[in-house]
């Protein structure tokens, strides 16, 4: 089920191709690209510098998340000046004051991956993703739910710690990359609530275990725990809502 790399325990290494049988990330973006086509437009929000692109060592997972090229565009949207470096766009906007900028009703598909427990002010987050996606269009996104005890435990921690903790949890994680939590849309009925027209398509995906020390046994025992546990306890949500 995995393998030691540079000292470091890697799960399902060791496997065919890399990625385990429940991967989320490749369940996430075959989903979304079974909504985009060549003549998509697609918004990357929240996308920072794209450091799967860079950094995920598994080429079959790189390879059905990357967008650009299968799509007419990819716009990657961040808050953080590190956007103007993502390589898997062909576009880059820095998100100033809160404010996209982009036209009304120019884009078909939104991506937020890991981006929902970071909003704060939701409303207007709404606003600007139901001003710029084109009727029939799809709004996508992955988080932790609320009750993920991740989540509780993230709640559990000053923001301004959290990097210092995630260097032990995800040595992987770079600095860069870790940004404050809020949680305010992390349930089904939060979220059906804030899409209130939208026609709703989302679930909860139960996932591996990603902050396990690089440590075998602590992974193992959580993967038996996420195996047993509520699927609310120990899983993600996966967000499709398509604007009517």
């Amino acid at each position: 089920m995995g393998a030691l790399s540079s000292g470091k325990y890697v799960p399902f290494e060791d496997m065919v191709g890399g990625f385990s049988t429940s991967d989320g990330t490749i369940d996430f973006y075959l989903r979304v690209q079974s909504l985009v086509n060549k003549h998509s437009v697609v918004l990357d929000l929240g996308a920072g510098r794209a450091g799967w692109f860079e950094d995920d060592k598994c080429e079959i997972r790189r390879t059905i998340r990357a967008l650009k090229g299968k799509v007419s565009k990819v716009i990657a949207a961040d808050v953080d000046e590190a956007v103007k470096s993502n390589r898997a766009s062909d576009e880059q906007v820095l998100i100033k004051n809160g404010v996209l900028g982009l036209e009304p009703g120019s884009v078909d598909v939104i991506v937020a991956d890991y981006v929902l427990e970071h909003i704060d002010d939701v409303e207007g987050f709404y606003c600007q993703i139901d001003s710029i996606l084109k009727p029939g269009g799809w709004f996508c996104a992955r988080t932790p739910h609320k009750y993920n005890y991740i989540s509780i435990i993230s709640r559990m921690i000053k923001n301004s710690q959290h990097a210092n903790v995630l260097k032990s949890a995800q040595p992987h994680r770079k600095e860069m990359d870790v940004f404050p939590t809020h949680y305010k849309m992390n349930t089904l009925g939060a979220l059906d609530s804030i899409f209130r027209d939208y026609e709703k398509r989302s679930f909860i995906s139960r996932s591996d275990p990603a902050y396990f020390f690089n440590n075998k046994f602590i992974f193992l025992v959580q993967k038996i725990a996420h195996g047993i546990l509520p699927k609310e306890v120990s899983g993600n949500i996966f967000i499709f809502m398509r604007k009517i």
